[in-house]
C-alpha cells in the first residue's frame, strides 16, 4: 500500500449525484466534491439534492476537512433570476466553499449578495485563453475550470500569464461532442436544454448517415464532401456535418482518461483534477476516485508501472466508451465509431454498508452488502477498499441480513442487504464486483 505524501497541494475533485455517492467519493480519497440542485445546476435528472441535502453534505464534508463546491452553472433566463437571490443567501448561511458559475448575470448577482464568495468559473463559460482567464480573475473569479479544448501548452501559458489564478481541468469522464459542453441537440430534439441541466444525451442515439458530394463543373474534382445525419425516430430532422480546416464534428466521443498525464498537468499549473460523472454509480465513484487518489496524492513517488496498472484497472473494470486524451496533447479527440460502449468482464454487485468486528470465536469478519446487481455463491469477486486496495475471494456462503436465511443468490433493485464472511477488515463504502 502506498502511503500518502505529506504537504500535497493537488486537489482531487469528484462529482456528487447524491449523498451516498458523495460519501463514497470522499471515502475513496477525493479532497472535494461538487454538487447542485436541479433548478440551477447542469444536472436535472438523477440529481437528489435540495437545499437541506446540500446543508447535510456541507456538514459532512467540513467535519472531515473536505470541501464542497456548489454548481450554479446554468445559462439563466429571466425567470431563473427571480429565485436566485434567496438561493444564494441560503448557500451563504450553509458556508459552502465555492460557487461554480458560467453566466455573467449570475456572477453579478452573487457578487452583489455575497461579495466574499469564492467563485469558480465553469467550463461552460468557454475559457480557453489567458486573456479570458485574466479578465475573469479581475472580475473576482479565483479559479477557472478550463475548457476541455485547451491543450497542455496553452495551460502552461495561461498559468504563466495569470499565476495567482487557480486552474482546474477535467481528467476523467464523458466528453460532450460540443464546445465545452454547450450542446443544443437535446433542446432541438426534445425541448430539454443541456444548458439548463436537462440533457437527454442525443449524441448517444443511433443515427443514419447519407453522403453528399458536390463537384466542380469545370474539372470534375470534388470540392465539398458532407454527411447528412438523422436520429432514429427523428428522420424529419436532418443535420449536415461538414469537415473543415479544424476537423470534423461527429458525435460519440470516447471517454476522457488522463491518468497517465497528471504529472504533466501539475507541472503546467493545474491544481485541481476534476472527475466527471454526477449521474454515474457509486461503483464508478469508488473506482475512479480511488485510482486517481492513489496517483494524485503520490505523484512524486509513484512509478510508471503502477500508473500503467491503474490505467488497466480503469479500462478493464469499468464500462466506458473507450479512452481518449481529448485535446490535451494537441490532437483531435478520439471518437468511438464501432459501438456505444466497451463491455467489461466485471459487474458491480454491491456496496458495503457496515461490517461486524470479528469476535474471539471467529477468524472472519461479517460484512453487510447492499445488493445492486446479482451476487451468487460460487462467484469470483473483488472487494475494492478505499485507497484502491483489493481483496480477491470466492463467495462460499451468503445470508439474508434481515432473516439470517442462507441464500444461493441475491438480486438488486429492492434494497436487499446480504452478509458474507471475509478474513480481513472491510470498511463501509467499499464496493464489490463479480467476474461475469
Amino acid at each position: 500500500m502506498i502511503k500518502k505524501e505529506k504537504n500535497k497541494i493537488l486537489e482531487l475533485l469528484a462529482p456528487a449525484g447524491n449523498l451516498e455517492k458523495m460519501k463514497t467519493a470522499l471515502a475513496f480519497g477525493a479532497d472535494a466534491v461538487y454538487a447542485g440542485i436541479p433548478d440551477f445546476s447542469l444536472r436535472v435528472r438523477i440529481n437528489d439534492f435540495d437545499l437541506e441535502k446540500i446543508k447535510e453534505a456541507a456538514e459532512y464534508c467540513h467535519t472531515r476537512d473536505k470541501k464542497i463546491y456548489v454548481t450554479v452553472n446554468i445559462f439563466a433566463h429571466n425567470h431563473h433570476l427571480n429565485k436566485l437571490p434567496k438561493y444564494i443567501k441560503e448557500l451563504k448561511k450553509i458556508k459552502i466553499d465555492a460557487l461554480t458559475i458560467s453566466d455573467p448575470g449570475i456572477f453579478k448577482i452573487v457578487k452583489d449578495i455575497w461579495p466574499e464568495c469564492v467563485i469558480h468559473l465553469s467550463t461552460q463559460a468557454n475559457c480557453t485563453n489567458w486573456q479570458s482567464a485574466e479578465f475573469w480573475f479581475e472580475q473576482g473569479a479565483r479559479r477557472i475550470i478550463l475548457g476541455r479544448e485547451v491543450t497542455l501548452d496553452e495551460i502552461k501559458e495561461i498559468h504563466k500569464k495569470v499565476p495567482d489564478l487557480e486552474l482546474e481541468y477535467f481528467v476523467h469522464g464523458a466528453m460532450c461532442m460540443a464546445y465545452s459542453g454547450r450542446c443544443f441537440l437535446s433542446k432541438y430534439y426534445l425541448d430539454k436544454s443541456a444548458n439548463l441541466g436537462d440533457c437527454v444525451q442525443p449524441c448517444r442515439w443511433k443515427y443514419g448517415v447519407t453522403s453528399n458530394i458536390q463537384h466542380s463543373t469545370r474539372n470534375k474534382k470534388e470540392i465539398d464532401c458532407s454527411v447528412n445525419i438523422c436520429a432514429e425516430n427523428h428522420e424529419e430532422d436532418v443535420f449536415e456535418v461538414v469537415e473543415e480546416e479544424h476537423g470534423s464534428y461527429i458525435l460519440n466521443s470516447k471517454d476522457l482518461c488522463l491518468i497517465k498525464h497528471l504529472r504533466e498537468l501539475a507541472h503546467a499549473g493545474v491544481s485541481s483534477f476534476k472527475i466527471e460523472g454526477r449521474a454515474k454509480s457509486a461503483y464508478y465513484q469508488a473506482v475512479v476516485a480511488g485510482i486517481y487518489s492513489r496517483v494524485t496524492h503520490n505523484l512524486k513517488s509513484i512509478t510508471q508501472k503502477e500508473i500503467d496498472y491503474f490505467y488497466n484497472e480503469l479500462y478493464k473494470k469499468l464500462v466506458h466508451r473507450g479512452h481518449t486524451t481529448g485535446f490535451l496533447l494537441g490532437k483531435k479527440a478520439d471518437q468511438n465509431l464501432g459501438n456505444s460502449h466497451e463491455v467489461s468482464n466485471w459487474e458491480f454487485c454491491g456496496q458495503v454498508v457496515k461490517h461486524a468486528a470479528r469476535d474471539t470465536q471467529h477468524t472472519t469478519n461479517k460484512i453487510f452488502i447492499k445488493v445492486h446487481n446479482c451476487i451468487k455463491t460460487g462467484d469470483e469477486v473483488e472487494i475494492v477498499l478505499p485507497e484502491y486496495d483489493i481483496i480477491k475471494m470466492k463467495v462460499d456462503k451468503l445470508w439474508d441480513a434481515d432473516t439470517g436465511e442462507e441464500l444461493s443468490e441475491a438480486h438488486g433493485g429492492q434494497g436487499m442487504v446480504v452478509v458474507i464472511e471475509v478474513n480481513k477488515d472491510v470498511p463501509e463504502f467499499s464496493v464489490v464486483r463479480r467476474r461475469l
